[in-house]
Formats: C-alpha cells, sequence, structure tokens
C-alpha cells in the first residue's frame, strides 16, 4: 500500500518538446531503418536513469531544491537541442508507407514529423535517494520516472517521441529518465546519446559560469 501511495505521488510540473537547434539539411530525408531494427518494433524501448542527491545547505532548503532542478531543467533544454543537431533522427517520428499491389510495406523515421523530442517535468516530494539505492530490487516507483510511467512498445514511435528524459525532483534529489526507442538505436549508440548531451550540458555550465 505504501508503494501504491507513492505511485500517486508523481506531479507533472512541465512538459515541452525539443527539436534541433539549427536546421540540419540531412533530415529532409527519410531516415530508413534496417531489418533488425524493423524486427526491434514489438518490444520495449530502451530505459536509463542518472540519480543524484542534492544537499540542503540553507534555511529555505526545499526552495533551493527546487531552484536547482529548475535550472537543471532548462539547461538540459538548451543542451538538448544541440544535441539533437547531431541525433536528429531522435527528434521524428515513424511513418508506414503501403504498397498494397506489392503485398509489402516500409517502415522509416521523418525526421521533422511530430513536434521533437519530449522532455517532462515532475516532483515525487515523498520519495528519498535512499528509497531508490537501499532496495535489493528496483521499486515500482521508479517506473514513473521513465515516461510518466506510460507502457509501450517502439512501434508506438509512430505517434509518440522517440526519445524522451524525464526529470524527477526528490525530496533530497533528483532522477533524470532516459528512454530511447530500441528500433532507432542500441544500448552502445544511447549511451553515446547521454555521454554526447553530458558533454554538451557541462561545456555549456562552464562557459555560463566563465561569463558571469
Amino acid at each position: 500500500m505504501a508503494q501504491q501511495q507513492k505511485q500517486t505521488s508523481i506531479k507533472l510540473i512541465s512538459e515541452c518538446f525539443v527539436k534541433p537547434k539549427y536546421e540540419v539539411e540531412a533530415s529532409k530525408q527519410p531516415y530508413h531503418l534496417s531489418p533488425p531494427e524493423i524486427g526491434m518494433l514489438s518490444i520495449d524501448p530502451i530505459q536509463k536513469g542518472l540519480l543524484f542527491t542534492i544537499k540542503n545547505t540553507h534555511s529555505n532548503g526545499a526552495n533551493d531544491r527546487t531552484k536547482v532542478v529548475s535550472r537543471l531543467f532548462d539547461k538540459l533544454k538548451h543542451s538538448l537541442s544541440i544535441a539533437l543537431v547531431h541525433f536528429y533522427p531522435l527528434a521524428g517520428r515513424f511513418v508506414t508507407e503501403r504498397y498494397p499491389d506489392e503485398h509489402a510495406c516500409c517502415i522509416y523515421i521523418d525526421c521533422n514529423k511530430g513536434r521533437g523530442a519530449r522532455l517532462i517535468y515532475v516532483t515525487a516530494l515523498d520519495v528519498t535517494v535512499s528509497d531508490i539505492v537501499s532496495s535489493t530490487d528496483v521499486p515500482p516507483i521508479v517506473r514513473s520516472f521513465f515516461e510518466l510511467g506510460d507502457i509501450m512498445v517502439n512501434h508506438d514511435g509512430h505517434t509518440r517521441a522517440l526519445l524522451s528524459i524525464q526529470v524527477t525532483e526528490l525530496l533530497d534529489g533528483v532522477f533524470i529518465g532516459f528512454t530511447m526507442n530500441h528500433s532507432v538505436g542500441d544500448g552502445t549508440s544511447f549511451l553515446h546519446f547521454i555521454s554526447v548531451l553530458s558533454e554538451i550540458f557541462w561545456s555549456e555550465e562552464n562557459i555560463g559560469q566563465k561569463s558571469k
């Protein structure tokens, strides 16, 4: 029952969709899927999460924590728009073209279809970092830290974002949940994307500090 109460504690604060910061000429062409990638359409997307502790050092710790997470969300939005210049298919959607006379169809990514990659900010203020790391098994609440806990398969990329990032503000930390359509990339490419996004984020952070 306690876990169910935590499940209902998720509160959506804001949501937006992010496109590449600059126009990418190559994105005007279809991005075709290989046979193995098409074979992944019926399975789940791939997900990874990053968990950080936020230490409150002032009496108004809750306000300080929210400011930190809000700032992180805004900078992540900016960094994501830059990363998508290099990973532009992740901002698109699947398209299926049917050829009835040939009894065939073709599935590809229209890189300019849809609103872009999904970025979500939610709070779960009755969940602590310890609640997550102290359990032997992954707590059920963690499912809600990815795509608001929605269940889907890769084929849903026809109407849903191929990439989503959810920032979940915890009582004493923040969880960043990444969800990528598994028909677009494997685990190696997924980790490469997260690495590039992190490098952009921290480089932008350093530039911002130097400009102050």
